[in-house]
C-alpha cells in the first residue's frame, strides 16, 4: 500500500456548494434527490473516505513509532554492547599490565625498612619461574644469590651478542650470559648447597604464583631426597646418586609437563630408577678414576 504523506486529520472538506462542483451536483440531482441532498451526499462520501484514511494513517503512525522504538532499542543495545566491550577491553589491559608488572602493583606493607635487605635470584631465573620452566638450583644457592646481588650494574634485559657452543652467534639477555659462566648443574652441586637452595627455590615459586599442588609436590620431592637412606651412607656414590636422580627427574618432569604425557607426581622416589641411576653414577665415577690413572701412568 502506498505510504500516506499527509495527516488526514488536517484535511478540510471541500465546499460542494461552490461552482467548481456544479457539474457533479447536477449528476446527482433527480426527482428523488434535491441539490441540497446531493451536496450532503458528497460531504458524507468525503468524510467516509477521509475517516478510512485516518484509520490507515494511525496504523502507519503506530508502525513508524514501533519501528523507531525498535531502532532505538537496537541502538541502545549496540551502545551497551560497545560500552561493555570497552570496559572488558580496559579491564583486560589492566590485568595484562598487572601481570606484566606485578611488582608495580604489590600493596605497600605497613612496616618500615627491614633490618636485612631481601635477597632475590637474578631476573633470568625469575622469568623462567614465571613461565613455569626448568631453572637450575644453582641460582638459589648462596653463590647464585650473591652473584645476582652484586652484578646489577647492567640491566638483565639488555641484549648482547654472544657466541654459542657451536660457534654461531646470537642475541641473548645479559643475565643469561653472566650466569652461564658460573652456573653449576644440579647433579654437580655439593649436597650442602643443594639443601640450601631448595627452601629458596620453594619461596621463589610461591612468589611466582605456581599452583599450590606443584609447590607441595616440589617440597615433598626434595624432602624425600634429603631424608633418603642414601643420604646417611658412607659411600660418596650414594649422595652423588641422589643429586643426579633429582636433577634428571626434575628436568624430565618439565619436559613431560609440556608434552602429551602431562605433569605427573614427582614427589615419591622411584627406587628402581634410583638403583639404575646409582649403577650409572658408579660406572661413570669408575671411568673417571680409570682415565685419571691412565693419564698419570702416561706422564
Amino acid at each position: 500500500m502506498p505510504r500516506i504523506r499527509n495527516d488526514p486529520n488536517l484535511n478540510v472538506c471541500p465546499d460542494y456548494a461552490s461552482d467548481v462542483f456544479a457539474n457533479i451536483r447536477a449528476q446527482l440531482v433527480n426527482e428523488n434527490t434535491t441539490e441540497a441532498q446531493a451536496m450532503q451526499l458528497l460531504r458524507n462520501i468525503w468524510e467516509a473516505n477521509n475517516n478510512a484514511i485516518k484509520v490507515l494513517w494511525q496504523q502507519q503512525v503506530d508502525e513508524d513509532r514501533e519501528r523507531q522504538e525498535q531502532r532505538q532499542r537496537l541502538d541502545e543495545d549496540e551502545q551497551e554492547r560497545l560500552d561493555q566491550a570497552r570496559v572488558e577491553e580496559e579491564e583486560a589491559a589492566r590485568k595484562e599490565e598487572r601481570k606484566k608488572n606485578k611488582h608495580k602493583f604489590i600493596p605497600i606493607l605497613q612496616t618500615g625498612i627491614p633490618d636485612e635487605p631481601a635477597i632475590t635470584p637474578c631476573s633470568y631465573a625469575l622469568k623462567k619461574l614465571d613461565k613455569g620452566e626448568y631453572v637450575e638450583l644453582w641460582y638459589f644457592t648462596n653463590d647464585g644469590l650473591d652473584e645476582a646481588s652484586i652484578k646489577k650494574t647492567i640491566d638483565d634485559d639488555t641484549m648482547i651478542l654472544s657466541t654459542l657452543a657451536d660457534g654461531s652467534t646470537a642475541w641473548v639477555s645479559s643475565a643469561s650470559t653472566r650466569s652461564a659462566r658460573s652456573v653449576v648443574n644440579d647433579e654437580n652441586l655439593p649436597f650442602e648447597e643443594f639443601c640450601q637452595a631448595c627452601p629458596c627455590f620453594l619461596t621463589a615459586i610461591e612468589e611466582a604464583e605456581w599452583p599450590e599442588d606443584r609447590v607441595r609436590m616440589m617440597a615433598r620431592f626434595w624432602m624425600n631426597i634429603q631424608v633418603h637412606k642414601f643420604r646417611s651412607l658412607r659411600d660418596p656414590i650414594a649422595q652423588k646418586t641422589l643429586l643426579v636422580y633429582q636433577a634428571e627427574q626434575r628436568r624430565r618432569w618439565h619436559i613431560a609437563a609440556k608434552s602429551s604425557v602431562g605433569p605427573y607426581d614427582l614427589s615419591e622416589v622411584n627406587e628402581k630408577v634410583l638403583k639404575d641411576t646409582r649403577d650409572r653414577v658408579y660406572w661413570d665415577e669408575r671411568s673417571k678414576r680409570d682415565n685419571e690413572r691412565d693419564y698419570k701412568v702416561r706422564i
